[in-house]
């Protein structure tokens, strides 16, 4: 018989980066956990029993940055999880100045499906079209979230999603759609008293910077030049934006400050400095600020770490039929980010 949307699952885009079988995913967990005794965390700060209400993670291949998402996804413990993704093919889809669902049941995982949270439709069901849209054919092209779902289900079997894609809208824009978003999700929590953190959190997906002079289509991201000095500056600039912008309460002030680093000031479509996670960091930061403000309470970021794709060994990935997705040298390497905010 053929197939419909309810009993179809979204089946994973990137099958090379990212660990689909459940034996991948125990043995990238083990490899994380001997890393990490080997190289002293990496400088990661990790607490086992600290509960985030939103995280921000990584989302390259798991060679490179597999052991951040599990120092920060971690301590997700909430059942049900509101995913923030990049839309990275929006622009060539002509899509912007709204956040995007999907209208899948299910996302393919590598414990078995993972079930799409009721909340989605509650939340679609209670905004205004202007704001979003659904768009099966955005989410079936994008890697940012399906990254994140081996790491929250092999810390939670049973946890269910709200996916969520971030593409380009001005700073105004964000805040406007944040606000109605963050409105809904406490007016739903309210009613079926569900408690932010415990029983649902926030995850954004975001990479660093992308920087170098080589391989970036054509494109030249290394200002500061794509040689050890420049690198050195690079991290550096990296490392202001971290703790001037995501360490600490969440402020509109923090906010805009990352944006203002992120985005061209004459054009929200462009970069200013490469993350690509230059829409859905400051969005979801804005829907959590606005939840804080409702709940009087405001989380509170801490840097768990900060890596990049050339500043570490890379976690042999190759026997268990995965790889990379990209080189990684001084002429073309990522930045990544995990921070988790209580």
């Amino acid at each position: 018989r053929q197939l419909t949307k309810e009993t179809r699952t979204r089946q994973p885009v990137d099958t090379i980066g990212f660990a689909h079988l459940a034996w991948q995913m125990d043995s990238i967990m083990v490899r994380i956990d001997r890393m990490d005794k080997m190289q002293d965390s990496m400088s990661v700060k990790s607490d086992q029993n600290g509960i985030f209400r939103l995280a921000i993670c990584p989302h390259d291949d798991y060679t490179y940055a597999g052991f951040l998402y599990a120092h920060v996804l971690r301590s997700v413990k909430a059942p049900v999880v509101i995913l923030f993704g990049v839309a990275h093919k929006a622009r060539s889809m002509g899509i912007e100045n709204r956040i995007v669902f999907d209208a899948w049941k299910k996302w393919s995982g590598p414990y078995g499906s993972v079930t799409i949270s009721p909340l989605r439709d509650m939340l679609i069901e209670q905004l205004d079209t202007a704001v979003y849209m659904v768009s099966d054919t955005l989410h079936n092209v994008e890697h940012s979230l399906e990254a994140l779902v081996p790491f929250l289900q092999y810390y939670n079997r049973n946890v269910q999603i709200v996916p969520i894609l971030v593409p380009a809208m001005s700073f105004e824009r964000m805040q406007e759609i944040a606000a109605k978003l963050a409105e809904n999700i406490v007016q739903i929590a309210k009613k079926s008293n569900m408690s932010w953190g415990k029983d649902f959190a926030l995850v954004v997906s975001t990479d660093a910077v992308h920087y170098g002079d080589e391989d970036w289509g054509g494109k030249n991201y290394a200002p500061y030049g794509a040689d050890t000095a420049g690198y050195q500056l690079a991290v550096k600039h990296e490392k202001e934006i971290l703790d001037s912008c995501l360490k600490g309460p969440i402020s509109k002030e923090k906010i805009w400050k990352f944006t203002r680093y992120t985005v061209h000031p004459d054009d929200y479509r462009e970069y200013l400095w490469t993350w690509c996670g230059r829409y859905s960091v400051p969005f979801g930061l804005l829907v959590a600020l606005n939840l804080g403000q409702k709940t009087g309470n405001i989380p509170e970021g801490q840097i768990i770490g900060y890596a990049t794709s050339i500043d570490h060994l890379r976690l042999p990935v190759e026997d268990l039929g995965m790889g990379k997705t990209a080189n990684a040298t001084l002429r073309h390497w990522v930045g990544y980010a995990s921070v988790g905010f209580e």
